[in-house]
């Protein structure tokens, strides 16, 4: 038998890297292509900023010739300085259900970041919280939504086998859409408006540029509690507008601002659009987009991607103002169903807002944890 790792040098050898997961997952009825467009530019030191700040290196395995699996090592340097930390990370990790690769993957990743001075080795994690995160270990039968992993079941069993401990958890939720807005919510709702916050409603993307900063700067603001955040800088705002303003529906975002016309809340959803990168298969081009399109206006599910409030507001009731606002366009659409999407399963506050609706846990996350 002969295996070897490959330092991930090449656009040759990134284009295995990149498109390896669809063969391991081939026959995965469940797993989700990424957009490749996006794939090529996250893993490119030119056009993603975040490797201005991080240490990384990337790997192939290769056994017998053939390419059977791939790992990536990373090393936020950013994060690390914030939060006084002192840990490497793994992630974009793919096998076969083959323990001597796997051991070889994360043994190569371990020894890097050991030579760079940390003390520990954690994931799967990526740049930050906004890539998928780590092995999926339960809720295996149930569709993946975008920017989540899909990981086999026996991926978690393997890292286990290789001494790494649970770090966390997160959830993912299911609720199915109620048909009526409570009546407490139309209650609550009232009171931030009688004090001076307006609610803004988008029908046109254009209506929503100017408030990609002071949204992004909201959530640098209030996001610090969140396991692997990393703040925005503002060329990294400009490139996160870049990546989703093109595939948001503006009537699935809600601002709220204060009476000086300051952003002081937020959520972004959008109808869930796998289906139409499955049938692309993550491949915009020729036709891939339309796919995706379709797939937006033929939806039953709204996805929820991001929302904050700000920290000294959090409980005058701006969280029900666009949860009733969300709710009304929700119904208008028809969606009978919304995604959660990833949630720490510390996060109480959140969780009981969701439970409350009716929500359940269909989907369980783990990230792990090693000395080195």
């Amino acid at each position: 038998m002969m295996l070897e790792i490959i330092e991930i040098k090449n656009n040759t050898d990134l284009k295995k890297f990149i498109y390896l997961p669809e063969k391991i997952h081939k026959n995965h009825k469940n797993w989700l292509h990424p957009i490749y467009r996006d794939e090529w530019i996250l893993f490119d030191s030119k056009k993603n900023k975040a490797f201005n700040y991080c240490d990384t290196i990337l790997a192939i395995a290769r056994k017998n010739g053939k390419v059977v699996g791939r790992i990536m090592g990373i090393i936020n340097h950013r994060y690390n300085k914030i939060n006084n930390e002192n840990f490497g990370r793994f992630c974009f990790m793919e096998t076969y259900d083959d323990q001597d690769v796997f051991h070889e993957l994360v043994s190569f990743i371990e020894v890097w970041a050991h030579e760079k001075g940390m003390d520990k080795l954690i994931g799967p994690f990526g740049f930050s919280d906004e890539d998928p995160q780590g092995f999926l270990v339960e809720g295996f039968d149930q569709p993946t939504v975008m920017i989540t992993n899909c990981s086999l079941p026996y991926m978690a069993e393997m890292i286990v086998k290789e001494g790494f401990t649970k770090k966390m958890d997160f959830v993912q939720y299911k609720i199915e859409t109620p048909k009526q807005i409570p009546p407490i919510y139309e209650r609550i709702a009232q009171r931030p408006e009688k004090n001076g916050f307006k609610l803004m409603e988008f029908t046109k993307r254009k209506q929503l540029k100017p408030y990609i900063r002071p949204v992004l700067g909201l959530t640098n603001d209030t996001y610090t509690e969140i396991f692997g955040y990393v703040p925005f800088s503002e060329e990294e705002m400009d490139d996160f507008a870049k990546r989703y303003l093109p595939i948001l529906d503006p009537e699935f975002i809600k601002v709220i601002v204060d009476s000086s016309s300051k952003v002081v809340a937020y959520v972004i959803g959008m109808p869930n659009i796998s289906n139409g990168i499955r049938k692309a298969k993550g491949r915009l081009l020729p036709f891939g987009f339309i796919h995706i399109l379709r797939s937006m206006k033929k939806s039953n599910q709204l996805d929820l991607l991001l929302g904050a409030v700000k920290n000294d507001l959090r409980n005058i009731g701006l969280d029900t103002m666009m949860a009733k606002a969300m709710l009304h366009s929700i119904n208008k659409r028809g969606l009978e169903f919304i995604d959660s999407h990833v949630v720490m399963e510390t996060n109480t506050k959140m969780r009981a807002e969701v439970e409350k609706l009716g929500g359940e846990v269909y989907k369980r996350y783990r990230i792990f944890q090693k000395d080195l």
